[in-house]
């Protein structure tokens, strides 16, 4: 079961903050939430902490 992500990350896109709801993925060492933006349906990247 992964684990999911509920806050919020910069779109590129919009050029905003959006909130988005994304999966947890980790390589390296380093957690990383994946998601999509709601408005527009460009993927959402946010860098999280060391597991």
């Amino acid at each position: 079961m992964a684990e999911s992500y509920t806050g919020d990350a910069y779109c590129v896109k919009c050029k905003e903050k959006r909130d988005f709801t994304g999966e947890v993925h980790e390589t390296n060492g380093r957690r990383m939430a994946k998601g999509i933006c709601p408005v527009c349906g460009t993927k959402l990247n946010r860098i999280l902490g060391k597991a």
